[in-house]
């Protein structure tokens, strides 16, 4: 992890969007367009769907950039969730779309329309999850799954010794999938 990154103030940059400050999106994007890049590509498995989702995810900051609260989580993670939930949705769009060799044919979207209502209540589950777990935990969670931080790196970063963020991180997985089932 590099001094400028722990450095770097998220939520400042944030409010500046919210501002209109042009330089404090260019600024966040310099320190997390690559690493939102590794994110969304590992989900929708296609650089340049990925790279699109960047550029549209850069836009949705800046557009909703005053929508974020501090006291519903760091910034950081706030930008990230911004260019996860584009990656998911592009996913299930993918996934609505049929080829037929009739092209009058309609596509039935209902089963589409129900795998959404599900997927928004694994969602709103796993963010009920979550918020049962020690913040520190959770921390470790989403600094792992979310921004793609390596053990050493969370061990770094929150300060803590490796073998603990790893029994953290096992643990914590443990916890989601008692609540989660």
């Amino acid at each position: 992890m590099t001094r400028e990154r722990e450095e770097f103030d998220h939520a400042a940059a944030l409010e500046a969007c919210a501002h209109g400050d042009q330089q404090a999106l260019h600024a966040i994007y310099l320190h997390e367009g690559g690493r939102l890049l590794g994110v969304v590509q590992r989900i929708v498995r296609d650089r340049s769907m990925a790279e699109d989702i960047v550029h549209d995810a850069c836009l949705n900051i800046w557009r909703r950039a005053g929508t974020y609260d501090r006291s519903r989580g760091s910034a950081r993670a706030w930008i990230f969730s911004v260019a996860r939930h584009l990656a998911l949705n592009a996913i299930r769009d993918r996934r609505r779309e049929v080829v037929t060799d009739d092209p009058h044919q309609v596509a039935p979207l209902e089963s589409a329309a129900l795998q959404d209502v599900a997927d928004w209540q694994v969602g709103a589950r796993m963010d009920h999850c979550l918020a049962q777990l020690e913040p520190e935990r959770r921390a470790c969670l989403l600094h792992a799954y979310v921004n793609g931080y390596s053990h050493a790196e969370i061990a770094n970063h929150t300060d803590t010794p490796l073998g603990t963020v790893k029994a953290w991180i096992r643990r914590s997985l443990e916890r989601l999938r008692e609540c989660m089932s």
